[in-house]
């Protein structure tokens, strides 16, 4: 089967001028009611704020993209960047005396202080099993000590996830490999066909009639395939090749047991106290793997409401601290602490967190840090991950519940739905839990910055989960008072129960929207800021 349809729902499926004078369109920002999109209600919103008597006066905000990286040169995130206001850039001293030098828009806790940076990394269950193999293989419960038992059952449970994820990774990218070679088949037997050397949509929406009837439908298969996606089938299938080059990535470092990170200069892996590390390279590489990922969701929050130029985020009067601490695989747990941390330390209020896995070894730290940032006001926001299960059963971390079983009053789990109320409202990809998802937010489709000054539209509850802590800066700017809790319990109330027949994740099977999530609902900034004026002191 070639490539076409199965690669049509990747993360990035177009890429747009950066200098259109208009807006681009972004369903995530319309009114259910009024538009008839699953939207939040973004300019309802606002039309309310303008409205409100006896407001008090906005304050800017700052808010962590806890992430890749960013592009800190796109001309719709430059205005609304945090900047260190005690650091002198590129001076190579720690001017504010924070422990990290020139952090002028944030820091890069994957760098070294050699200027080398991390992108690839093994999942969390490669990195376990690999660990835990030489003390373990052959053992059984019963011939382990009382003390190390918890450990045994640890690494059995990750050397059986990580055979199950190595098997699907290697079929996958053997499956792809074949689709990929079929469609460099396919593609040129159509131009020598055809007799032309580049197949545009143009000539393919309507060829000249040949004597091969089976021109003419593979043809019309690639043109359906392009859909205004990519000027070319050179450049389609450059994508594929790109696409099978990722699914090569996965065998080679995810989820291979022999490869061993070269340690980041100036760091102690094994120290989890250690915090003082890193670089401050937040651009890394300009593409997908590198600081795409991150400046799509800055974008989303805060991209310039104000310049008329590509799209707008959710929140104004906003800025937006980068810190860099997620790879291309798992992210570890002493990064995630010291991301979090970092944040507060520098005076974010809302952090934006669309990263997740499903071991968590070192979790009291991402706790201990979750803790610091409750105590000093700051709202988490989670997405609740890409793979189709459900969360209530199969853990993915960070979750919402410290080790000691209390809910944690400062972090909202998101996943992710689409534009129309229909039975696939909910993304096919979502994760789902009646208690571990806390709300939906709008995550297909949503069309937000790309590194070079590009707009692209991802789908992913990487998306969600920034629309949310853009709508929590908007109520913390407006409604200063407001405290972690009250903005977490602000959003839930006035995310209302929708109870549209939709298709379970993963499966074929028709359930009500209301039972994949706590509130049953999609978040909505109009509500929220209606309900939360209604208890304006």
């Amino acid at each position: 089967m070639p490539h076409t349809f199965r690669f049509a729902f990747s993360l990035c499926l177009l890429s747009i001028a950066s200098h259109a004078q208009d807006p681009l369109p972004q369903w995530h920002h319309l009114d259910p009611a009024v538009d008839k999109a699953m939207g939040i209600s973004t300019d309802r919103a606002y039309e309310l704020l303008r409205a409100l008597p006896n407001k008090p006066t906005a304050r800017p905000l700052i808010v962590a993209v806890i992430d890749g990286g960013i592009d800190t040169a796109h001309v719709d995130l430059r205005r609304v960047l945090w900047h260190n206001p005690n650091e002198i850039p590129a001076n190579g001293r720690d001017d504010d005396h924070n422990g990290y030098a020139d952090d002028v828009y944030g820091w890069n806790f994957m760098g070294g202080a050699d200027g080398r940076n991390v992108f690839e990394s093994q999942k969390e269950e490669t990195r376990l099993y690999a660990r835990l193999k030489p003390l373990y293989e052959g053992k059984t419960l019963a011939t382990v000590p009382a003390a190390k038992q918890a450990e045994f059952r640890l690494y059995e449970r990750a050397k059986k996830t990580y055979a199950l994820k190595r098997a699907e990774a290697e079929a996958a990218y053997q499956k792809d490999a074949q689709a990929l070679a079929e469609d460099r088949a396919r593609l040129a037997a159509l131009k020598k066909g055809y007799g032309v050397a580049v197949l545009d949509s143009a000539f393919l929406h309507r060829p000249p009639a040949a004597a091969d009837t089976a021109l003419a439908r593979q043809a019309a298969y690639y043109y359906r395939g392009m859909r205004g996606r990519t000027p070319n089938t050179d450049s389609l299938l450059n994508r594929y090749i790109r696409y099978n080059a990722e699914l090569k990535l996965r065998l080679d470092y995810a989820y291979n047991l022999n490869y061993r990170p070269q340690p980041l200069a100036g760091e102690h892996p094994a120290d989890l106290t250690e915090r003082h590390y890193g670089n401050n390279n937040l651009q890394t590489r300009l593409d997908y793997h590198g600081t795409g990922h991150g400046t799509h969701c800055a974008g989303i929050i805060a991209a310039d409401r104000a310049n008329n130029l590509g799209v707008r985020g959710v929140a104004e009067q906003v800025r937006i601290l980068s810190v860099r601490c997620i790879p291309d695989g798992d992210e570890r747990d002493k990064d995630v602490a010291n991301a979090i941390r970092y944040a507060v330390d520098n005076g974010a209020s809302v952090v934006s967190m669309s990263f997740g896995k499903y071991f968590s070894p070192d979790k009291s730290v991402v706790d201990e840090a979750i803790r610091y940032a409750n105590t000093k006001g700051v709202l988490l926001v989670h997405a609740a991950g890409n793979d189709h299960l459900n969360v209530d059963s199969t853990l993915q971390y960070p979750t919402g519940r410290y080790l000691n079983g209390q809910t944690i009053p400062n972090l909202i789990t998101v996943g992710a739905s689409a534009r129309t109320n229909d039975e696939r409202l909910v993304a096919r990809f979502s994760n789902y839990g009646r208690q571990a998802v806390d709300v939906f937010a709008p995550g297909v489709d949503i069309v937000s910055t790309f590194p070079g000054n590009e707009y692209r539209p991802m789908s992913g509850t990487s998306m969600a989960t920034p629309a949310v802590a853009g709508m929590a800066a908007v109520l913390k700017v407006n409604f200063p008072y407001l405290t972690p809790a009250d903005l977490k319990r602000i959003i839930l109330a006035s995310a209302a129960p929708v109870h549209t027949q939709v298709l379970k994740p993963g499966t074929k099977q028709l359930v009500d929207f209301a039972t994949l999530s706590r509130t049953g609902g999609i978040v909505n900034l109009y509500e929220a800021v209606r309900l939360a004026s209604s208890q304006h002191p």
